[in-house]
């Protein structure tokens, strides 16, 4: 009997002891599993980042950052497409011939300026004094935009207008399309922005 008073008090200090040598070992692992991270510095300078787009419904846009620049990923309606080739004749510059591999890689040099047609990958500021356009999907007359208006983005700043590939309309303060960033396809569902296979 009086055995049973200690084995209970050892067995209590058995698990205290085990639980404090697993919290300590979650504790070293997470420092060292977030080495495996890029770090903010390597973000900055450029790192790629992974983005799963599976949620992005069509007609919605995803933000992400990559080296400090927001970067829009839009799953465009089949109607959102089809209307690319209607309005060529209104954009500036519609096959994205100005600054080539600048603004716009090879395998994004086509009329959806993008690698799949539904998705469309673009870092979100103008190409005129750096500020954010805004969405502005919807098409038809609205304010500061043209009755005509087929679905894209506005510049509040300087009223530069570009279409759903980021394509600039014509006569606008913005000299160039919006910038497509390196990006590849890690599978159906997986984006590598900042890296492509050419790079």
């Amino acid at each position: 009997m009086s055995d049973t008073p200690m084995d209970s008090s050892k067995r209590t200090w058995l698990i205290a002891s085990g639980c404090a040598g697993a919290i300590g070992g979650v504790a070293t692992a997470i420092p060292f599993v977030s080495t495996f991270q890029p770090s903010e510095r390597a973000k900055a300078a450029g790192a790629a980042v992974e983005v799963d787009i599976s949620a992005i419904k069509p007609g919605e846009k995803l933000t992400v950052e990559w080296r400090g620049k927001p970067v829009w990923i839009v799953r465009r309606t089949p109607e959102q497409v089809a209307e690319l080739s209607k309005i060529e004749n209104e954009l500036a510059d519609p096959n994205s011939e100005r600054k080539p591999g600048e603004i716009t890689p090879a395998y994004a040099k086509n009329q959806a300026r993008s690698i799949k047609p539904e998705i469309f990958v673009a870092v979100g500021i103008c190409t005129h004094l750096g500020c954010s356009p805004g969405d502005k999907f919807v098409t038809g007359p609205q304010p500061s935009l043209p009755d005509n208006w087929p679905g894209g983005f506005l510049c509040p700043c300087h009223g530069s207008t570009f279409d759903m590939a980021g394509r600039v309309f014509k006569n606008k303060p913005a000299p160039d399309n919006l910038e497509v960033p390196p990006h590849m396809y890690l599978s159906d569902n997986k984006l590598l922005i900042g890296e492509d296979k050419s790079a």
